[in-house]
């Protein structure tokens, strides 16, 4: 059910299937739509404008524009008003020649209606109201200046005050908070440990200054770390101590604190908040009984609950275009929204009662899904719709959604510069005004080939698509084409999802057995919603580069009515349809045989992970040993899956890092994991407790590693060289070097060479390997991404012909350091870095070793030296 259809179900739950009228939408008048469309679209532009502006700007606009509608309102109110005044005659012209008014046969046919227009020729009097544009133009100024005004406001309260003069100083102070949304929970993709990380909304409410406790009310983001904020909800009040920093410009934020160790909660949330975390919590437990993927999917689809998604999942919806489903809208309160109207028109309840009902429901929703851009905006269109509906008066969808954007806009500015609103907005003005007039078009020119409702099935994906397109260019600079058939072939499947879903949350706190029976049908749905993403990220063509920002919107702009054009004549739509089914051809083949990935009789792979390190040693088809697994699963899998890897026997952690071991969820996915070696040592040991719970929830062996273990997979003999015994020394580096110098070496033999693969050690334990001895290699993984932190002598002992870097394309760290590649250069080693080639890989070649840089869309072969 997507939302059109969604929207048609509850208008007829509400009014009868009489007032559904076959599906079709009563037309409404331009002119009355512009009314209200043209002041909703100008608040939104100043408010986008006005939040990069100090106070005093906003509130000289808002003055301006005051003054603005003042000066057309007052000429065209004095104009009525004389219109209006009748001539006074004469005193010597008789009664009966005088003018008399209508009698009431004729005044009771004109209407209040007629009288405001001169063009519907009234009879009776010269009533010469203002024009239309006139009016258009006053509601305008009058919307700008009252958004100005509250733009000015915010922006002046949340830039003084206590909170303000913290945020000048950069000092630190213990507040109290209230949370106004969930701890929402951050990936690390750097750092010696794995930390739960989180960013909090909130709104302070007191702060201890050196004079006492001042009461204030600011909004502000807190930066948390540690397990103590995750079970925290909205509406709890909490105290703790942070430093205060300056929120980025255009938000209004009073401050963002970075809070210092956990939080003493104050007060527990309040009853609709906690009624509310138990149906969201009885979701996520009931949703246990389904597989990893599909149970973090369906919380989403749900009430919007994210917490437990698979990151490769969450990339594949990126990819397809179905990102929007884990966004609650529009679609999930009308199927809710129509389950509470059935049953009242079930039980016989008036029209002005249904719709209550459905606004409460609708309430009620919003809180259990928390209250995003996408859940404000479908709450307050849907009861704009709902009192429409209930007291039975017109229905006109781009005005409630005018209506809709303008408060919104009045009651939080901040929504201005919120993408999430904006695509909300924009798809449902697409579905609104195209999506209708696209299915009458195509069920009227093929009423014998598409059938209503598979016009209506294309044209709203396809129309919502449309318009959220501009704003993807901004966000992103990509077009995302597979984005229509991933949404119609995934559709179907959404409404089954939620309802079973919503049941089974209702159900999960009184009877869990009962809500984990619901869950096995909303799993086999959101099954099909995965596969149909995962198969759709993985086309072709999936998403197309395109210039990103104004540029972009700029050339899409002129490419929109090119487009138009060539699909109005069906002679240039079939060429069209031609020239892209060659296109699609080519790209298949392409990405087939020119890109020739996997390589042939390949024995290592470099992964292009970003700043990380994630190596594959061939362990026979089908088969791979990792060697670390990076920062990110999502890239992770993406590297296992080019490859074509089914199986991994071992994977080899160098070390807890997270920018080696952060991928690993990546690797499981999909894949039977034989046994994980982690480091040795004190200091590793600290970074693994983590990594040792997941493996035993697994059931995967963890494996510690000891100089001299050896292992004979397919091709490859792999052979721990390191770490020394004894503990690692920090030298220079502090705690992180001290781990590093602590990473698993591995020396890698085949028949046509060998590789050296050295994790992150840096300069003392390049020296103590190079003191104990460790065979050479042809190819050197050049430890810690290319650090300056080296050994010149261990560099030149490996004897190696190539080099393999790991980096991310732009990292902050200075990745690969220029004296590394200096040093490799002189040593006459050829150097291969990922940051510039994309997935690099080392394959068998003529009795020896070459390596193949896949780089962006082609391979490309090279000798070692």
């Amino acid at each position: 059910m997507n939302r059109f259809s969604a929207s048609a179900f509850v208008r007829r739950e509400l009014t009868g299937p009489a007032a559904a009228r076959d599906g079709r939408d009563e037309p409404v008048p331009a002119a009355h739509t512009l009314r209200l469309v043209a002041p909703a679209l100008a608040s939104w532009a100043t408010a986008l404008i006005l939040l990069g502006c100090p106070a005093p700007a906003g509130a000289v606009v808002s003055v301006a524009s005051a003054a603005c509608a003042l000066l057309i309102a007052l000429p065209v109110r004095l104009a009525g008003l004389r219109s209006r005044s009748p001539e006074p005659c004469p005193s010597h012209v008789p009664a009966s020649v005088r003018p008399q008014p209508a009698p009431p046969s004729r005044r009771r046919h004109t209407t209040a209606r007629q009288r405001r227009d001169p063009r519907r020729g009234v009879p009776d009097g010269p009533a010469s109201p203002a024009p239309a544009w006139q009016n258009i133009v006053i509601a305008v100024f009058g919307c700008v200046a009252a958004t100005a005004g509250t733009v000015a406001f915010h922006v002046h309260a949340a830039g003084t005050g206590p909170v303000a003069g913290l945020v000048e100083r950069r000092a630190s102070a213990t507040v109290e908070a209230v949370l106004t949304d969930d701890p929402r929970e951050i990936g690390r993709r750097g750092g010696t440990f794995h930390r739960e990380s989180f960013v909090v909304s909130a709104r302070v409410e007191a702060v201890e200054t050196p004079v006492g406790r001042v009461r204030v009310r600011a909004p502000v983001v807190l930066l948390a770390s540690g397990s103590a904020w995750r079970p925290l909800l909205p509406s709890q009040r909490i105290e703790l101590r942070g430093r205060f920093g300056r929120a980025d410009p255009g938000e209004l934020l009073a401050a963002v604190i970075l809070a210092r160790g956990s939080p003493r909660v104050l007060d527990g949330p309040s009853w609709a908040h906690r009624v509310a975390g138990t149906l969201r919590a009885g979701l996520r437990e009931a949703a246990d009984v389904l597989p990893p993927a599909q149970r973090g999917l369906l919380p989403g689809l749900v009430v919007g609950d994210v917490s437990r998604m698979d990151e490769q999942v969450t990339y594949d919806f990126r990819e397809a275009g179905l990102s929007h489903l884990l966004a609650v809208s529009g679609a999930n309160l009308a199927i809710v929204a129509g389950a509470t109207v059935a049953l009242a028109r079930t039980a016989g309840l008036p029209l002005a009662a249904r719709g209550v009902l459905a606004v409460l429901a609708m309430l009620a929703f919003a809180v259990v899904a928390r209250p995003s851009p996408s859940v404000l905006r479908a709450l307050v269109m849907g009861t704009v719709a709902a009192a429409a509906l209930g007291t039975g008066r017109s229905r006109d969808g781009v005005t409630a959604l005018s209506v809709t954007v303008l408060g919104l806009i009045l009651f939080d500015p901040a929504l201005a510069r919120s993408y999430g609103f904006a695509l909300s907005v924009c798809a449902t003005g697409g579905i609104l005004t195209l999506a209708p007039r696209w299915r009458d078009r195509m069920a009227a020119r093929m009423p014998r080939r598409v059938p209503r409702w598979v016009a209506e099935a294309v044209a709203v994906p396809t129309a919502a698509q449309a318009a959220v397109t501009p704003i993807l260019v901004l966000m992103s600079g990509q077009l995302t084409p597979v984005a229509v058939p991933a949404n119609l072939l995934a559709g179907p499947a959404v409404a089954p999802a939620t309802l079973l879903g919503f049941a089974a949350a209702l159900a999960a706190p009184v009877l869990m057995p009962v809500a984990q029976v619901l869950v096995r049908p909303a799993g086999l749905a959101t099954g099909w919603i995965i596969e149909v993403a995962r198969h759709a990220a993985g086309l072709p063509l999936a998403v197309l580069p395109w210039p990103g920002g104004v540029v972009g919107l700029v050339l899409l702009a002129g490419s929109a009515p090119v487009a138009a054009l060539v699909l109005r004549h069906r002679r240039s739509r079939r060429i069209a349809a031609a020239a892209l089914a060659g296109v699609l051809t080519a790209a298949v083949l392409t990405s087939t045989v020119a890109a020739g990935w996997p390589p042939r009789d390949w024995l290592l792979v470099a992964c292009d992970v970003g700043q990380g390190d994630a190596l594959l040693v061939a362990a026979g088809p089908g088969r791979a040993v990792v060697v670390d697994t990076g920062p990110d699963p999502v890239p992770m899998d993406r590297c296992l899956r080019s490859m074509e890897i089914e199986q991994v026997p071992l994977v080899i952690l160098t070390h807890p890092h997270a920018d080696h071991t952060g991928g690993l969820d990546g690797v499981f996915r999909g894949r039977p994991v034989g046994a994980v070696l982690v480091s040795p040592g004190t200091a590793a040991e600290r970074g693994q407790a983590a990594l040792s719970g997941d493996l035993a929830r697994r059931r995967v062996a963890r494996w510690t590693a000891r100089p001299g273990a050896r292992w004979r997979l397919g091709p490859s003999e792999l052979t721990v060289v390191g770490p020394p015994e004894g503990p690692p020394e920090a030298g220079g580096g502090g705690a992180g070097a001290e781990v590093n110098n602590a990473s698993v070496v591995v020396h890698v033999r085949w028949a046509a060479g060998t590789a050296l693969l050295s994790g992150d050690i840096e300069t003392e334990a390049q020296t103590e390997l190079l003191r104990q001895g460790f065979p050479p290699a042809d190819v050197l993984k050049v430890p810690h991404h290319g650090s300056s932190r080296y050994d010149p002598d261990f560099f030149a002992a490996v004897g190696a012909r190539a080099a393999l870097i790991s980096a991310g394309a732009g990292n902050d760290y200075g990745h690969p350091a220029q004296p590394t590649l200096a040093l490799l250069n002189r040593l006459g080693v050829r150097t291969h870095r990922t940051d510039l080639s994309g997935d690099l890989a080392v394959v068998a070649r003529g009795g020896g070793l070459a390596v193949v840089t896949r780089g962006r869309s082609s391979a490309r072969e090279r000798p070692p030296s």
